[in-house]
């Protein structure tokens, strides 16, 4: 079938620890299944997607667990398996999960459905380090699947607070026409509702001529309709036309959303806490900056690792159970531990909102408060969720 397509990439060191200090000798063998997506041609390649995307993140982290894990008798390895186009994600799905319970999946959502609810995948833990769909956390949830990466709502809900923050209240939108935009678009709406704002105007992105040439004639007639704003919200997660939407809009207002400030997972600007380090030695490692899939890989590799830890097990029951606990919490350099909502399998996680130069504020944002944990003030909250797999 051509499923194995990328020769298995296996990572094993077996390090002892001195007798005075060993645990029981444990091994975890995690999977990073890659699934190939046919991508939509963009009007610039200026910014291309790295081909170990993610993969490197769940690299860092093995690296990163097997550093703790010599000191106390614990073991990791990893298989990479990637999916070509056409081929049956669902067959190499199935074919690793006969070796191992531990997933870490770079797919579409669908596709990420289909795989939990596979009768192999019952007991395993699979986590979604690739898509923002709020689906995913709610109506079509499942109780094997956790999501490392934040879901769109929590990227939109995190621009929201700077909104209300800045007092930029009367807001236009431009939505490009892919599912990822919509997708976007759809959260963004939500969020403007749940923060107690407005959208004024919103256009589709229609254009298929090339804006490298025409952006600053097209742009400012395509914005002109809007008249008087606040700010502008780009919903162009491709990264296919925002670009030349900057700087040539009739008015002249701050753009936000897919480009210009943007709600982000990770970026190189975040330095603070313990980040600039982590940046470093991923550097170092793969010759290029951490991206916001990256970190979602590494953190589902350091999720397993610091439960294997902490509870002195390989078990997957006795995992979960620790993960989704009161106990876990992962350092994730974002200066504040990170945990998991216990009604979605959502990782808690504070939200740069940053433009490429520099962080400018970090959300939740100082006044956004909440009963419980202020991290809860970005995605969906317990009461808000329709989850019921993790009931």
């Amino acid at each position: 079938m051509g499923v194995f397509s990328r020769s298995w990439v296996a990572v094993t060191v077996a390090l002892f620890a001195p007798a005075s200090i060993a645990q029981a000798e444990l091994s975890l063998h995690v999977g990073y299944l890659e699934v190939e997506q046919d991508l939509p041609p963009t009007l610039s390649n200026l910014d291309p997607v790295p081909e170990d995307n993610g993969i490197a993140g769940a690299l860092t982290g093995l690296q990163d667990n097997l550093t703790t894990g010599k000191f106390l008798g614990h073991s990791y390895e990893m298989t990479h398996v990637t999916v070509p186009l056409g081929d049956d994600p669902l067959a190499a799905a199935t074919a690793l999960l006969s070796q191992t319970p531990y997933l870490i999946i770079d797919a579409p959502a669908q596709t990420l459905v289909a795989l939990a609810d596979l009768p192999q995948a019952e007991g395993a833990l699979i986590f979604n380090a690739t898509a923002g769909d709020l689906d995913l956390r709610d109506t079509d949830c499942r109780a094997n699947l956790f999501h490392t990466l934040p879901s769109d709502a929590m990227r939109t809900d995190a621009l929201a607070q700077i909104f209300v923050q800045k007092r930029w209240r009367d807001l236009a939108m431009i939505t490009g026409t892919h599912p990822q935009d919509v997708s976007y678009a759809e959260a963004m709406r939500r969020s403007l509702t749940k923060f107690g704002l407005r959208l004024e105007a919103e256009k589709e992105w229609v254009f298929d001529a090339d804006m490298r040439r025409n952006a600053s004639q097209e742009v400012p007639l395509f914005t002109q309709e809007f008249g008087d704003y606040d700010a502008l919200i780009l919903a162009d997660e491709l990264h296919d036309f925002g670009r030349y939407v900057l700087y040539n809009t009739w008015a002249a207002r701050p753009v936000t959303g897919s480009e210009g400030l943007t709600a982000v997972t990770w970026s190189p600007v975040i330095e603070q806490w313990g980040a600039a380090q982590l940046q470093s030695r991923f550097e170092d490692a793969h010759d290029r900056d951490m991206t916001s899939q990256d970190y979602a890989a590494w953190a589902a590799m350091r999720t397993l690792g610091e439960a294997v830890t902490r509870t002195n097990a390989t078990d997957g029951e006795t995992l979960r159970r620790y993960i989704l606990s009161d106990a876990f919490e992962l350092a994730g350099f974002k200066g504040r531990p990170l945990t998991y909502r216990d009604w979605n399998g959502q990782l808690r996680q504070p939200i740069a909102l940053a433009h490429p130069r520099a962080l400018v504020a970090q959300a939740p944002l100082e006044g956004f408060l909440h009963q419980i944990n202020e991290l809860d003030s970005l995605g969906l909250d317990r009461p808000e969720s329709q989850c019921e797999a993790f009931q």
